[in-house]
């Protein structure tokens, strides 16, 4: 099983963009999916979450309707739009697939992760 994350790259505050998760080797589409990010000299932290019935979904406090995560069970993938930017959005951020319909904060209840992609924001 494999989760690969892309998208990421340096953009400058205020900007946008859509980082993605494709899954191979078994399919989620009855998973909860998560995305985590983690900046440097800081612990991992839950970003947002979404159901596989894709319409329940979680969100960090941080993210305060900047972000939207979104899957598509059919292609088993799932994104997260991240919009307005800011510096300390800067992280490398995970993809994850839980074993089970979880798709909550907790970072060890997702069984399977996605290598990152860094997200780096100028000011």
């Amino acid at each position: 099983v494999q989760l690969q994350a892309s998208g990421g790259g340096l953009v400058q505050a205020g900007d946008s963009l859509k980082l993605s998760c494709a899954a191979s080797g078994r399919t989620f589409d009855r998973n909860g999916v998560g995305w985590f990010r983690q900046a440097p000299g800081k612990e991992r932290e839950f970003v947002a979450g979404r159901a596989w019935t894709n319409t329940m979904t979680q969100y960090a406090d941080f993210v305060k309707g900047r972000f939207t995560i979104s899957r598509d069970n059919g292609k088993n993938m799932w994104w997260l739009r991240v919009n307005s930017l800011k510096p300390e959005d800067t992280a490398v951020y995970y993809c994850a697939a839980s074993d089970s319909s979880y798709y909550g904060a907790r970072a060890t209840n997702y069984k399977y992760w996605g290598q990152g992609t860094q997200v780096t924001v100028s000011s």
